[in-house]
């Protein structure tokens, strides 16, 4: 087996996906909100083309919103039995244990169910999150921001991809690296 030697590329998606997370957190700063779960839903979200941005990006909204509406489901079973809530230390309470394992098992069948299996890793973060570091008295508003957050980030993931695509950048340089040639041969 030949090593390959490392070459350093800054392409259009490294572009585009930093493009993507800066716009989403500069309108979150502007407006005094954390921008981390947009940023991710961008960088997520961002593709080498629209197919792989729809992609990539469904899988991370599809999954945040599956993992966060079933983890708000089974957070208000937990605080039902416990409505003081989970605080993170050696009391934790076991009854999280089932409730993990049934959010799971229904975010596989759900994702499943939808024919996006792609939304099993990022809708089981969600659900963790809630279940074990989400206070009682956010649970519902803190989940519902993250989906809302998550999906912006998508959003504008998918408007940077279908705004600049690959062959339309590809143009410009070329218009612009001809009008270059051209200015360089007129000055000689």
């Amino acid at each position: 087996m030949k090593n390959k030697k490392f070459k350093f590329h800054i392409g259009m998606r490294n572009i585009k996906t930093g493009l993507a997370a800066t716009l989403c957190a500069l309108v979150y700063l502007l407006i005094g909100r954390n921008p981390t779960f947009a940023c991710i839903g961008a960088v997520f979200g961002t593709g080498s083309d629209m197919g792989d941005s729809w992609l990539n990006g469904g899988n991370r909204l599809f999954g945040t919103i599956i993992g966060g509406f079933l983890g708000m489901a089974l957070f208000s079973i937990y605080i039902m039995v416990y409505p003081e809530g989970y605080y993170p230390g050696y009391d934790m309470k076991f009854l999280m244990l089932p409730l993990l394992f049934v959010g799971v098992t229904l975010l596989i069948i759900a994702s499943q169910l939808f024919k996006w299996p792609g939304a099993i890793q990022p809708g089981g973060v969600m659900l963790c999150i809630i279940l074990f570091r989400t206070p009682v008295e956010t649970y519902i508003t803190y989940s519902l921001e993250r989906m809302l957050d998550t999906a912006i980030g998508v959003v504008v993931a998918l408007a940077i991809n279908l705004l600049l695509p690959r062959e339309r950048i590809i143009k410009i340089l070329e218009f612009l690296r001809l009008r270059k040639k051209t200015a360089d041969s007129t000055k000689n």
